[in-house]
């Protein structure tokens, strides 16, 4: 039996929008489907403990992000994405503005995030800028 995937399409924000997307089995994360297609993202743990790793849900299924910048939000990020451990970096409020840890994350759907050290400056403030 063909194992299923779910495209994964990854936009950096701080790039001019470059994108890149991956196809993710169901038994890996965004950023093993990532570097097995030599894409480069950031990360520090690999168990969801530092929050380097975070994209924030942009499109699901074909839905906006429930935490766009309208009101259209139809999908919250539980629902495009399962954990393989707690994300221990994300606060709730985080979760719910859509922000998910792609080291321990498997989507559910295709979909599509915005990636990159930007998206994690938006969680937290960099002292060495």
């Amino acid at each position: 039996m063909a194992k299923q995937h779910h495209d994964v399409t990854l936009e950096w924000p701080d790039a001019d929008r470059e994108t890149r997307t991956v196809a993710v089995d169901e038994d890996e994360t965004v950023l093993e489907a990532a570097e097995r297609a030599d894409i480069a993202l950031p990360f520090g743990c690999r168990t969801g403990a530092c929050g380097t790793c975070t994209g924030r849900l942009l499109e699901a299924d074909g839905a906006e992000s429930a935490a766009g910048d309208d009101e259209r939000g139809t999908i919250d990020v539980t629902d495009a994405f399962s954990y393989r451990r707690s994300p221990r970096a994300l606060k709730d409020r985080h979760r719910a503005d859509g922000y998910v840890l792609l080291c321990i994350a498997s989507p559910r759907v295709g979909c599509r995030l915005a990636v990159g050290a930007s998206v994690h400056t938006e969680l937290v403030d960099n002292p060495w800028k």
